[in-house]
């Protein structure tokens, strides 16, 4: 059952819902809505080889239509029946991922290298803020070695792909939230044979996703600012 997005917008507008946290490492968090894949990849792309040393990091919230991704490094083996579901090869690392309405998709566009941040550890971030989050809801969320994301209980609830470019980072994680789990079963998600997902929805969270988004943005923050993870 296809879900409708919980931003009801279909417009891509940089400007939807900007706020600007204070601090030695401003962040400007923009809520973009529900917005096609590519032209907010494009974004990515322009505002990382467009940004100086002195422009503030960003982190988008927003939502996808259906589209399977394809990672740098990924094998078209990997993608067993699409359908009419569009497929794109992009920059990030990884391998195939699905997103659509009702999963929470987090773009972190970071000056990693002006805070310090080597990429794994903002992974480990990234990871971290959904465990935290999952925590909230008496969620036991995991990591798996070499395997990046957020899993509960062997089944996958969350996604990353990452890429950094002149020490700045874009792409960022996915979070299944509510939505329609058919789709991962035409690819192996994240490249691993038999892999099943989950979402919060299926765990009995029925938190709206823009409530969601405002949590995991807190968690990020809170964890981006801690110098001891």
């Amino acid at each position: 059952t296809a879900k409708r997005s919980s931003w009801h917008s279909e417009n891509h507008s940089m400007h939807a819902r900007t706020e600007v946290t204070t601090g030695n490492n401003p962040l400007r968090v923009r809520q973009l809505g529900l917005v096609g894949y590519e032209p907010v990849w494009h974004d990515m792309q322009s505002f990382t080889a467009t940004r100086t040393p002195d422009t503030p990091d960003e982190l988008w919230l927003l939502e996808h239509p259906p589209v399977f991704t394809l990672g740098r490094n990924s094998k078209q083996e990997h993608l067993l029946d699409t359908g009419a579901i569009p497929v794109i090869q992009v920059d990030r690392g990884g391998q195939v991922t699905y997103h659509g309405p009702g999963q929470l998709v987090a773009y972190a566009l970071l000056d990693i290298a002006r805070r310090q941040l080597g990429v794994q550890s903002l992974v480990r971030i990234l990871e971290q803020a959904v465990i935290d989050l999952l925590a909230d809801y008496r969620i036991d969320g995991q990591r798996r070695d070499k395997a990046p994301g957020v899993y509960v209980d062997g089944r996958k609830i969350a996604a990353l792909g990452l890429r950094v470019r002149k020490g700045c980072s874009f792409h960022g994680l996915s979070l299944n939230v509510d939505m329609d789990l058919g789709p991962f079963a035409s690819i192996n998600p994240c490249g691993y044979r038999g892999l099943e997902v989950t979402q919060l929805a299926d765990l009995g969270v029925n938190t709206p996703l823009t409530t969601i988004a405002g949590e995991l943005r807190t968690h990020f923050e809170r964890l981006l600012d801690d110098p001891a993870l």
